[in-house]
């Protein structure tokens, strides 16, 4: 009987064995975790019509890849409400942080940022809050964005759409 138990216990070692020998790990993306740097053009449509009829900026966008699927935003740049000719043009410097997070295919996005307005032109000297929500696409090179801005103190709203080069630094 001890017989019967020794030969059992081999072979149900030599078979774990088997299958250990022959297991394969996944392959694993490499994930290179850094900095990648985008320059944009940004144009937008009020989602009030009496305030101002259009806008037209560019933005630069630092981006720190924490995860492949999840980064963190830096925005800045510059954006130009264009109000009815007898009224000047409110020309402002954004300055957002933000949170990115790909939920389908590493190429479709959320994100949401939140920041400050600050008017530079034509003698507006109103500061403004900001936040963001917005969707995109991001390819290689090329992001495709669009987002809903809100303005607490520039009584007005748009709908933006964001057009990117971005490169890893």
């Amino acid at each position: 009987m001890k017989t019967t138990v020794k030969i059992k216990a081999l072979f149900t070692f030599a078979i774990a064995l088997f299958f250990a020998n022959n297991s394969q790990a996944q392959e694993t993306k490499s994930f290179d975790q850094g900095f990648r740097l985008g320059i944009g053009l940004n144009g937008g449509m009020p989602t009030n019509n009496d305030t101002y009829d259009w806008s037209l900026g560019g933005d630069v966008r630092l981006q720190y890849d924490l995860t492949p699927k999840a980064s963190l935003t830096l925005t800045t740049g510059f954006t130009n409400l264009f109000v009815d000719p007898n009224v000047n043009d409110l020309g402002f410097i954004p300055a957002k942080i933000g949170f990115k997070a790909f939920v389908w295919e590493d190429q479709f996005y959320v994100l949401g940022e939140v920041g400050g307005g600050f008017a530079v032109t034509n003698g507006y000297d109103q500061n403004t809050y900001i936040w963001s929500p917005g969707i995109g696409y991001a390819h290689d090179n090329i992001d495709v964005s669009l987002r809903y801005e809100a303005y607490t103190d520039y009584d007005t709203n748009q709908i933006a759409l964001r057009v990117a080069y971005g490169f890893k630094l």
